[in-house]
């Protein structure tokens, strides 16, 4: 990159950070170009995605000066780009997961999950297929002239490296273990970076502990009488039930418990001729 262009760059940077709320650092390594492009196509009105060298990021937030921005450089990304956006950051780290599409696994990368090869039947056909199946650990035999998986089977550990004749063999069973996509490593928003690990968030589990917390807080404040516009109607009911409680306790004449004191009424009589003998 010439001089002219390193100075511009750090000026679109520069700009583009002052502008912008929050600022995302990716790492774009090993995606293709033409899916990098319908990405950018598709999310144009939303995000701008900016490539840059590392060296020019780093200047640059480092001339912008503004708190804890140059922290997203720690992240050290392969081939590195920016994101500029006023989207909230776990806004945009769905978008980008939204984004993603499964692939076959290469040579070299890493293992997102476990990877599991299903007991059942494949449609490969029987030869030298069930060599591989079996070189790899993988219990097959042939069925109706098509290889069949004997159990469910572990090929990769989470965190792994998959060899060349793994990704070949996944490739063949149709097993598309990787996804394709943009992949954002940490986001800036107001002093503050967040980490991918923390953007991403299980929806479901989050609502199901928002629930949970709220119960929590309702019973307590029930407990201790606490009035608020979304207990009141409990604490009204449990007043109720304690006045009725006390009513009953005291024998107090109310037309509220006028029906509850005969019947206690009825009981004590009843009781009282069983013991001296009455019908």
């Amino acid at each position: 990159m010439v001089r002219e262009e390193k100075v511009l760059a750090l000026k679109e940077i520069v700009e583009n950070v002052k502008k912008y709320p929050v600022v995302g650092i990716i790492d774009l390594y090993k995606m293709p170009s033409p899916q990098l492009q319908a990405i950018r196509k598709d999310l144009r009105e939303q995000v701008i995605i900016k490539m840059y060298k590392k060296k020019i990021i780093q200047k640059a937030f480092s001339e912008a000066n503004i708190q804890n921005l140059v922290k997203l450089c720690d992240y050290d990304p392969k081939k590195p780009a920016l994101v500029f956006t006023s989207l909230n950051p776990f806004k945009l780290y769905k978008l980008f997961e939204k984004s993603k599409t499964p692939t076959y696994a290469k040579e070299g990368d890493i293992a997102p999950y476990d990877i599991i090869v299903k007991e059942g039947p494949t449609k490969l056909p029987a030869g030298p297929a069930i060599g591989e199946l079996q070189r790899a650990k993988i219990p097959a035999m042939v069925k109706e002239g098509k290889i069949h998986i004997s159990k469910d089977t572990v090929v990769a550990k989470k965190g792994s490296v998959i060899s060349a004749e793994l990704a070949s063999l996944l490739k063949k069973l149709e097993i598309q273990p990787m996804e394709l996509g943009i992949n954002l490593l940490a986001v800036w928003e107001g002093g503050v970076v967040f980490d991918s690990s923390l953007l991403a968030v299980n929806e479901e589990e989050y609502r199901l502990k928002l629930q949970e917390a709220y119960q929590y807080a309702l019973n307590l404040s029930v407990a201790i009488s606490y009035p608020t516009k979304d207990n009141i109607s409990l604490l009204l009911q449990k007043a109720f039930m304690h006045a009725k409680s006390l009513g009953l306790e005291a024998n107090v004449l109310d037309k509220g418990i006028i029906e509850d004191l005969l019947t206690k009424g009825e009981r004590a009589a009843k009781a009282l001729s069983s013991k001296i003998g009455m019908s």
